[in-house]
């Protein structure tokens, strides 16, 4: 008898956090099992919220936007929104999840900086922190499950020392970067990128939204990454079409029109230049399971992107 069809997948599952009563504040914390069967999903997605994952057992490894990242605790995994990420033969994971919405940090733009910059690097090793970092959560979890008066205050204290100690773990002339003007309008440039329709965007669209000429936001951006705002764009593009080539069934004209390309035959001679490959021959090639997740969670919910 033959198997049934899998339906086309032609989007990515979209995981919004929802945090249940008592709880009102946009945050979660816990371990693994506490958190739901979603914190260890095996088949790629993307959040609307920032993940921190203090990984201290297991094996296997924790996929971001591609990238495959042997898992070797005591080990921070930062997730930010929209990176499309999961665990690829994971087995015995144990550790705690942090869970929040941008709002939690309110004015610390600096601590956005440190999550993107976190994100993009490989697993980070707390570098000889491991017990002041488990303390630090299992005071946060504590805070957490108490609520006490004023235990908003203290969990967004908390977190910012999680961050500030997972930064540790980058080299001192990028811990001070990130403390920069410059690393802050790069951070919004990215952010503006990561919007909706942003792989459509222009340097001076970007530059107008951030109350900026063209060329001061070159040169605070290129101070702060090395590279200028155009080279980010196609890099945002590709990575965009990376994320839609292993995680949906969209054809190559379609992927071509959602990062901003009317032609294909001109996505398709980008994206080789970008990669090295076509945009075929890397699907191909991509590895990953695309399970379609109907899983409950305490914490998070799937929902349509």
């Amino acid at each position: 008898m033959d198997e049934p069809r899998r339906a086309p997948r032609f989007d990515i599952p979209l995981h919004r956090l929802d945090v249940p009563f008592p709880h009102l504040l946009p945050f979660a914390i816990g371990t693994f099992d506490t958190i739901g069967a979603l914190s260890r999903a095996n088949f790629p997605h993307r959040h609307t919220f920032y993940e921190i994952v203090y990984v201290t057992g297991g094996h296997g490894a924790h996929v971001l936007d591609s990238a495959r990242r042997p898992l070797r605790p005591p080990q921070v995994c930062v997730i930010t929104p929209g990176q499309i990420h999961h665990w690829a033969d994971a087995e015995d994971l144990t550790g705690h999840v942090v869970l929040f919405n941008e709002d939690f940090l309110l004015s610390r733009p600096q601590d956005v900086t440190a999550l993107r910059a976190l994100s993009t690097g490989p697993g980070h090793d707390p570098a000889g922190q491991s017990t002041s970092i488990e303390a630090l959560l299992a005071e946060m979890e504590a805070e957490y499950r108490a609520l006490h008066p004023g235990y908003t205050m203290v969990l967004r204290a908390y977190l910012h020392i999680l961050i500030a100690r997972a930064l540790r773990g980058c080299s001192p002339a990028g811990e001070a970067s990130m403390r920069s003007r410059a690393a802050e309008v790069a951070a919004e440039f990215a952010r503006l990128l990561r919007l909706p329709g942003g792989t459509g965007r222009s340097v001076d669209s970007c530059a107008q939204e951030l109350g900026m000429s063209a060329g001061h936001l070159q040169t605070l951006v290129r101070q702060a990454t090395g590279l200028t705002p155009g080279t980010l764009i196609r890099r945002q593009k590709t990575l965009e079409a990376k994320r839609l080539l292993i995680a949906t069934e969209l054809t190559v004209r379609q992927v071509a029109s959602a990062v901003g390309f009317p032609d294909p035959a001109y996505f398709c001679r980008f994206f080789r230049r970008e990669t090295g490959t076509s945009p075929g021959a890397f699907r191909s090639d991509a590895a990953g399971n695309h399970h379609d997740p109907r899983i409950e969670s305490i914490a998070t919910d799937p929902v349509d992107s």
